[in-house]
């Protein structure tokens, strides 16, 4: 049971985020990342994420994206709002910022990205940098803050492979693998999600890095109900991103989603969309998730999930990602 933070445990998270954040921030520096991982549950006692998000305007300077990490540990609920506040303040000291640039996250044991749920809070937008791009972010309004840092290394593959060809983001969220597919030489996208808010989102991602909407559209629709009038309009891409949550059951779709029941008919039919040479990215958040045997088996996918994983994660089952071909399901 947790209840508090001992002197030894605090004297070990200090010296430790101390070391990280000196470590991480240069590493960041060197990339143009304006958002990386800084502690990754390095110690058991201490069993928190913290993000940092360097805001492109100075005067707004850090910010911290602090989430607790549920390991089923019993505690009540003063003791739990101590231990918290201790973890808070020792951050606080050891980022040199203020306590109310720390923004918390309680979160309960997680099973992979279910959906966005809201806090219930407004929240401030602002804009951080990654690899040249820029991204609008905001900490408090969501669970999650609008850019996914654990997919930098897929984004890039996506832009490293995105000249001259035709793109697809299918549940794109606020759009960032767009973006980079854009800035790697995309001529046209489509960028698909059932939500308003997150469209809206993607569209001031889209102006932020210059975005010319008539070559890359955003379209509101159940992204299962829209593969299968892209199939029947003939539509084809060669460049496709598949990253759907883990689960949803929106009212606005025709059935609930669950990926590990899924994946295997939604591969299939985003893969039906493929132009000749084509290839797909899918991913998925699901901790416990297991590719189907027949995808397994099949030649034409490829495990990627070692080569995308963040260098500033210490989870190694924060995503499993593959590449997949246009060839036999």
């Amino acid at each position: 049971m947790r209840s508090g933070l001992s002197a030894e445990v605090r004297n070990a998270f200090v010296n430790r985020l101390a070391k990280n954040a000196r470590h991480w921030g240069r590493w960041a520096r060197r990339r143009d990342f304006g958002a990386w991982r800084v502690y990754d549950r390095d110690l058991p006692e201490v069993p928190v994420a913290i993000d940092c998000y360097l805001a492109e305007i100075p005067a707004l300077g850090l910010r911290v994206h602090l989430q607790e990490i549920d390991t089923g540990w019993e505690q009540g609920d003063a003791a739990h709002r101590a231990w918290l506040a201790a973890v808070r303040a020792a951050v606080a000291e050891v980022l040199s910022i203020a306590e109310t640039a720390i923004v918390v996250k309680e979160r309960r044991k997680r099973h992979g990205r279910e959906q966005h749920t809201k806090t219930g809070a407004a929240g401030t937008p602002f804009v951080v940098r990654e690899a040249g791009l820029r991204f609008e972010v905001n900490l408090e309004a969501y669970l999650d803050t609008g850019l996914f840092l654990d997919h930098r290394a897929l984004r890039a593959q996506v832009r490293a492979r995105a000249a001259g060809r035709r793109m697809l983001n299918l549940f794109a969220y606020t759009g960032s693998f767009t973006v980079y597919a854009a800035a790697g030489g995309a001529t046209v996208s489509d960028t698909v999600d059932l939500s308003n808010t997150y469209l809206d989102w993607a569209a001031r991602n889209f102006a932020l890095n210059g975005l010319d909407p008539k070559r890359h559209a955003l379209i509101r629709a159940d992204v299962v109900a829209w593969l299968d009038v892209a199939r029947r309009e003939s539509r084809l891409y060669d460049l496709v991103v598949l990253d759907p949550p883990a689960f949803s059951n929106s009212k606005a779709m025709g059935g609930d989603l669950d990926i590990q029941r899924d994946h295997a008919a939604l591969i299939a039919a985003a893969r039906a969309l493929l132009a000749p040479e084509g290839e797909m990215y899918f991913s998925t958040n699901l901790r416990t998730f297991r590719l189907a045997a027949a995808l397994a088996a099949d030649p034409a996918v490829i495990a990627l999930t070692a080569a995308t994983l963040p260098e500033d994660f210490r989870d190694r089952r924060v995503h499993c990602a593959y590449r997949i071909v246009r060839g036999a399901a």
